[in-house]
């Protein structure tokens, strides 16, 4: 009989990641949106004796990713890829985000890398006198594809 308490195997806590974009990394309060659906093609030839559809999987569908964060007045990443994404010339301005879940100690046990990622939308604080929250910011990430690793 094998000794299960010499190695317990335990589930990865979900509340330590890490947000890395090209040229700046990012600690976030939250991140959501990390979802991939395959499109069903629902299919019947003409001389088929079936009464029901025969189901394929399709193209694949991204939701928008929505990471958020503490607001600290001298960084201003989100605002600036925000505002360089939409340059006078109409090009769009698109990097790769790689959305790290670490471990106990610091390392990735797993990563989503958004492919192709830009700024759909930004979100700045609720503002309210009587309040004592932290101001916190919110980005959108709109993106191409999705690729999970285990580390």
């Amino acid at each position: 009989m094998a000794n299960h308490t010499e190695n317990p195997i335990w589930p990865v806590p979900k509340f330590y990641f890490r947000a890395s974009f090209n040229h700046f990394t990012i600690d976030c309060s939250e991140v959501s949106g990390l979802d991939n659906e395959a499109q069903a093609i629902e299919y019947r030839h003409s001389n088929s004796k079936s009464f029901s559809t025969i189901k394929k999987p399709g193209l694949q569908k991204f939701s928008n990713v929505t990471l958020k964060r503490g607001l600290v007045a001298q960084k201003t990443a989100f605002l600036d890829w925000f505002n360089k994404s939409k340059t006078e010339t109409g090009q769009l301005y698109r990097e790769n985000v790689d959305i790290h879940l670490m471990d106990e100690n610091g390392q990735p046990t797993m990563t989503w890398t958004l492919n192709n990622a830009w700024p759909a939308k930004i979100t700045g604080v609720d503002l309210k006198s009587e309040g004592n929250e932290v101001a916190i910011e919110t980005l959108e990430l709109a993106f191409e594809s999705l690729v999970v690793k285990n580390s």
